[in-house]
């Protein structure tokens, strides 16, 4: 191993390879659940560099990791053997000039997403993804992982956002494949191969991204539902009322809302009423015409005249708009201070979002009796945040972590779900894929995985197994 070293070392220089404590930051994911110490870390500053890399390492027979912003809940962006080089594409964050007339952008795989935002603030144009972690998540793990967001519903998840990519392949190849075009029906479509991948197929170095104008105008309420049934009936009715315009449509309970304020002083909560289920409501347009306030008042007379909304208020500034946001945003960090805690990342067709929260929480109660059950998330596309907290007064679940895990994502697949909703597979949910999806399925995951990279060095032990 140490020829292997002074290879990297000479590709890389000083500040590209990183080894023993310096690369103790890429170590472990991050909830802390898995990851060993890694041969070392490798920084490559440029593609050329990433595929002299994966080439040595392949040569070498060495285990390759590929490595964006380590937010991930699944463990699929760190170790899980000693001789393995985690490959970080931390110094690849090139932004180039923003496509003002085709609406579209080159980055490196390595541009932080809150950057990107930045970026492209002076030209009026945005890309639409939002997510918690956007200050240190990048776009390459973005693209592994097929992140979606709060507005997924009305632009699609990342595959839908990405027009091309460059990745380097598992033995060492570059695949060229940076078109910024939508339609290209030239072949297969090789890049939505790649998103979602977890960096099993190859490592995403540069990306051509789709952008929407930024939008002129934003009109946002907040609402207290009588219940999730109704908050699903009303967002129904918002997608047919308000169409093209509806940007945010974010739902959470009052045991979310609970702890948040709990944890976080600075959080403030402005209705009168309190009840079980909230949803946050936003819609937006590039036209100063559009009368959006008008349309969401109207909408919201209409669900408390049918009974749906309880208690509401419109934004009347963009600080109540931030608070507003914040209160849903602040879910998982409240929780995350109250102490222990399980993420369930579900998906369910929107329809059936009450029926399947109703349903797991007889599960979970009939695990475990009085586990704080906090479901959160994004209405319009069925995704559910189903965090649970262990009872009050109780510091763990008893052990009864993975039977909470094996219940709900039995109960998503049944109502044609997910239990990988956005968050990936990883390392920890290889068997829970094999118990609930088809062994066809499952067998033409890994005949992909074989013919991309038939010596098992890129990424092993992630989203499938293979021998």
């Amino acid at each position: 191993m140490a020829d292997l070293v002074i290879a990297l070392q000479a590709i890389l220089g000083p500040k590209g390879w990183l080894s023993g404590a310096d690369a103790e930051l890429y170590r472990r994911d991050w909830l802390d659940r898995y990851g060993v110490a890694p041969l070392g870390v490798a920084r490559p500053a440029s593609t050329a560099e990433v595929a002299a890399v994966v080439n040595i390492c392949r040569e070498a027979g060495v285990v390759v990791i590929p490595q964006g912003g380590n937010t991930g809940l699944c463990g699929g962006a760190v170790a899980d053997q000693a001789n393995a080089v985690i490959v970080s594409l931390s110094r690849m964050t090139a932004i180039g000039e923003p496509d003002l007339d085709s609406g579209s952008i080159i980055g490196d795989a390595g541009v932080v997403l809150a950057a990107l935002h930045e970026a492209l603030e002076p030209h009026g144009l945005m890309f639409p993804m939002h997510l918690g972690a956007e200050g240190s998540a990048r776009i390459g793990g973005l693209i592994g992982t097929n992140a979606g967001g709060s507005q997924a519903f009305r632009f699609g998840m990342m595959q839908d956002l990405v027009l091309g990519l460059e990745v380097v392949l598992p033995d060492g190849t570059v695949w060229d494949g940076l078109r910024a075009v939508q339609k290209d029906n030239a072949g297969y479509q090789l890049r939505k191969l790649f998103c979602g991948s977890e960096g099993t197929l190859g490592i995403v170095t540069r990306a051509v991204l789709r952008l929407y104008p930024t939008p002129k105008q934003q009109a946002s309420a907040l609402l207290v539902m009588s219940d999730f049934a109704a908050a699903v009936s009303f967002g129904a009715f918002l997608r047919g009322e308000a169409g093209e315009f509806l940007a945010g449509l974010e739902f959470f309970s009052d045991v979310g809302l609970t702890l948040a304020l709990k944890h976080l002083p600075d959080l403030a909560y402005q209705l009168e009423t309190r009840g079980d289920v909230y949803l946050l409501v936003e819609i937006a347009s590039g036209s100063t015409r559009v009368p959006l306030d008008e349309i969401l008042s109207s909408a919201l007379e209409w669900g408390m005249e049918q009974g749906m909304v309880v208690d509401g208020a419109l934004a009347n500034s963009g600080a109540q708009r931030a608070q507003f946001w914040r209160l849903r945003e602040e879910q998982p960090e409240g929780q995350r201070l109250e102490g222990e805690q399980l993420k369930h990342d579900i998906s369910v067709p929107p329809g059936a979002i009450a029926r399947f929260i109703e349903a797991g929480a007889k599960l979970c109660h009939d695990i475990l009796p009085g586990v704080r059950i906090n479901p959160f998330g994004h209405l319009g596309d069925g995704n559910i945040h189903y965090n649970l907290s262990p009872p009050e007064g109780r510091a763990d679940f008893d052990g009864k972590g993975a039977a909470f895990a094996e219940a709900l994502a039995a109960l998503a697949t049944g109502m044609g779900g997910s239990f990988a909703a956005e968050h990936g597979l990883g390392r920890a949910k290889i068997a829970m894929a094999d118990r609930n999806r088809s062994s066809a399925e499952r067998a033409l995951m890994v005949r992909l995985k074989r013919a991309f990279d038939p010596q098992g060095t890129m990424n092993p032990g992630v989203l499938v197994r293979t021998p």
